[in-house]
């Protein structure tokens, strides 16, 4: 292990003053977390009683619910079109639901990935058409799709784009439709995932129609499982209005009422212990890779049958069936990455951004690296390498790619700043997708991609870093300590789990772990210390060492009983 630690820093005075009722650790948490003032704390740990925004705050949203309800009172074909990663397929079931609910004539139409590609396509407006669709509402995507969205009301249709993505810089390049969009207006929470923006829009019908009340609570309530797996999902900040979607969605996970979910949970072995929950970890870790599998690996149609099937052997069936394609994502997505490392060690290693393309990407016959992993690959090697990455590969007669990020490069600008190269391209500060116009345009836009980086990324320091959120002593941990913890979930984008820093911390014992010793414990006082597949780069260290170690904290449950334990994230020799 060889990364720099960085210590946040320390909150004022004036802080602890404010806040008398809670210690110096979980004030540091929530300085941490922008969290000042007294209305902003008490909604972070009471998520489940802070009411959501009013979905008509957002701009289109009354005019586009009454367009849905007149189109569904007329019975008129209704296509829901979405995308094909776990965020879209959420957002497309959801929608779905509801709009089946209230009796609506319904389609569904998820893309491709390489098929279709992301988003809208005239290909697709044309079936639509044919088969007598009237209304087209997007979910997860379309705010790029000008060109698609003109060619679909020419032939008749009328469009509803609801999406969170960035929209264009220049309003003109917004496609001419009602637009649902926090990031497009001045909604006050601008962090919703796709998923989110397609539940404001179910809010807004649900309160446009004629039930009572509680029925339209209990309708709202009944799809916010979906909601907190395609949050989670795509990676969007935990705070605020999210942090409410996903908590109250991980109580309806929790009751096991959607069969799908219910059966992939089993298969993924998420909660082996009955009394256990499913949190955060479960869903970003183990729900969502097997959702995103299908549409990497085959057709997201799969997840999408997953998550409304009310039949509990078909429900079965496709959980296993994306049990076995997660694995074959894992093993594919591993090849690539080893590769793609090899190259980046022997030629890249002082570039400012790695740019890595599948082996003779130019050869017209040659297919390139399967398009639905590279995103995956692009993430594991910004993590491993420390600065943004571009995956790119060759599918039919395509040049694709997808970008990942750090925190000091905003990736979609410089996407942005380099489209004259590019066909279609979308995505956010930490995150893209692109293809290219042609082949011919691959060399230009690595070398203006290149240009961008060096001179915004001038003088940073790019080295793998560890944020700590603050330093304790092992006398600070006990049961309190980590039940006031457990407040902060769920964790997640800018609200991740806390790592704590202790140093000089002696080790007392030390003990192998494992069916092959893989793991391995350390003995610290009376707190023992895990760290996971770590035995034999920890093998040198020896009892009586003195360490200092960062890590997470949390209960160790056995036989009944909860005890304080530490699991290691990152150990060096005290120097002292």
């Amino acid at each position: 292990m060889n990364n720099k630690w960085e210590l946040k820093p320390a909150f004022g005075n004036d802080f602890i003053k404010k806040n008398p009722e809670y210690n110096k650790i979980i004030l540091q948490l929530l300085f941490n977390r922008r969290l000042i003032n007294k209305e902003e704390i008490e909604s972070f740990f009471q998520p489940d009683e802070i009411s959501l925004s009013d979905p008509f705050l957002l701009k289109n949203m009354e005019a586009a619910a009454t367009l849905t309800i007149k189109n569904i009172k007329e019975q008129n074909l209704i296509a829901v079109c979405g995308d094909y990663d776990t965020d879209g397929v959420t957002a497309t079931a959801a929608l779905i639901e509801i709009l089946n609910i209230f009796k609506a004539k319904t389609t569904v139409f998820i893309p491709g990935r390489t098929s279709g590609g992301y988003g809208l396509n005239k290909k697709a407006i044309d079936e639509l058409v044919k088969n007598g669709a009237k209304l087209i509402i997007t979910v997860d995507n379309g705010i790029r799709s000008k060109e698609e969205v003109a060619y679909a009301k020419n032939l008749g249709l009328e469009i509803i784009i609801t999406d969170h993505h960035e929209p264009p810089l220049d309003k003109n390049d917004w496609p001419d439709c009602l637009i649902i969009n926090p990031k497009a207006e001045d909604y006050p929470y601008k962090s919703l995932a796709g998923v989110g923006v397609a539940f404001k829009f179910i809010q807004g019908l649900i309160k446009l129609s004629k039930l009572d009340e509680q029925l339209k609570s209990k309708l709202a309530e009944k799809v916010l499982d979906l909601v907190a797996i395609g949050t989670v999902a795509d990676m969007v900040s935990l705070l605020g209005e999210n942090r409410t979607l996903v908590s109250q969605g991980l109580k309806v996970i929790n009751q096991g009422k959607r069969l799908g979910i219910a059966e992939l949970i089993k298969v993924a072995q998420t909660n082996g212990n009955p009394n256990k929950k499913v949190n955060s970890f479960h869903i970003g870790w183990q729900i969502s890779p097997r959702l995103n599998s299908a549409g990497r690996m085959d057709h997201a149609n799969t997840a999408y049958e997953l998550l409304i099937t009310k039949d509990k052997t078909e429900a079965q069936t496709i959980a296993k069936k994306l049990n076995v394609k997660n694995s074959e994502r894992q093993k594919i997505t591993e090849e690539i990455t080893a590769y793609c490392c090899k190259i980046i060690e022997k030629k890249m290693l002082n570039d400012k951004i790695l740019a890595v393309c599948s082996p003779n990407i130019e050869e017209i016959e040659v297919e390139g690296w399967q398009e639905g992993v590279v995103g995956l690959v692009a993430g594991r090697l910004c993590e491993k390498y420390a600065r943004p990455v571009l995956v790119i590969t060759k599918t039919k007669n395509e040049i694709k790619g997808s970008g990942r990020s750090i925190d000091e490069f905003n990736i979609m600008e410089a996407i942005e700043g380099s489209s004259e190269f590019l066909e279609k391209f979308g995505g956010h500060a930490a995150a893209c997708g692109f293809t290219l116009k042609s082949r011919e345009d691959l060399d230009g836009f690595i070398k203006q991609m290149k240009k961008i980086t060096s001179r915004t990324l001038a003088g940073a320091e790019l080295s793998s870093k560890i944020l700590i959120e603050v330093e304790i002593d092992l006398l600070d941990i006990n049961d309190e300590l980590l039940e006031a913890l457990e407040k902060f979930e769920p964790y997640g984008e800018d609200n991740d789990k806390p790592k704590f820093l202790s140093r000089g911390l002696k080790i007392i014992d030390k003990v192998n772990m494992g069916a092959d010793a893989q793991h391995i414990k350390f003995r610290f006082g009376s707190i023992w210390a895990v760290a996971f597949s770590q035995a034999e780069n920890l093998k040198d260290l020896k009892i009586g060492d003195e360490v200092d170690v960062v890590y997470y904290l949390e209960f160790n449950e056995f036989n009944g009983r909860r005890t304080a334990q530490i699991k290691i994230v990152d150990i060096k020799l005290n120097k002292k």
